[in-house]
């Protein structure tokens, strides 16, 4: 059996020079970071939320927000739920998709520590995953460089033990 699951996030680049970028787990040198109660890595976000979407469950911010709550910034603890979640009902990540609209930074030039870091924080195969960007020609606020954002598609299947 497959499943499904679509997520996505996005985050408004802060006013604050010291927050660090962080996207797909990796930081981000020579940009500012995301407004965010969290380190606000729209891609990890957008993941959780397509996990918990194709696993029909509720809002991965139930528990996002109790952890930032207790002073767990970290998105990559906040996958180690979702993957939790994904392994106790018994599926496997089959293929991810990641699109990502903005006008910064380049993704191309990062593409490969994301995925290296996807591959780390998921234990899966690199090319499992899929990153595209795009600036929309400008046409929304992502595009115009005023912050990220990340749409995460995701299938699931059944572990052949199950």
């Amino acid at each position: 059996m497959f499943r499904v699951g679509l997520g996505q996030d996005s985050h408004r680049f802060s006013e604050e020079g010291n927050k660090k970028l962080i996207l797909g787990g990796i930081e981000v040198a020579g940009e500012r970071g995301m407004t965010a109660n969290s380190d606000g890595d729209v891609i990890l976000h957008a993941l959780c939320a397509a996990i918990e979407q194709a696993l029909g469950r509720g809002s991965f911010s139930v528990y996002a927000d109790a952890m930032c709550a207790q002073g767990i910034t970290d998105s990559a603890e906040y996958l180690k739920i979702a993957k939790t979640h994904l392994e106790e009902a018994g599926y496997r990540i089959n293929n991810l998709g990641i699109s990502i609209e903005a006008l910064r930074p380049k993704i191309l030039p990062i593409e490969n520590e994301i995925k290296n870091k996807l591959v780390e924080l998921l234990k899966i195969e690199k090319n499992l995953i899929g990153i595209n960007a795009t600036t929309g020609e400008g046409l929304t606020a992502f595009g115009q460089g005023e912050g990220v954002q990340a749409l995460v598609i995701i299938s699931l299947a059944k572990n052949e033990n199950n």
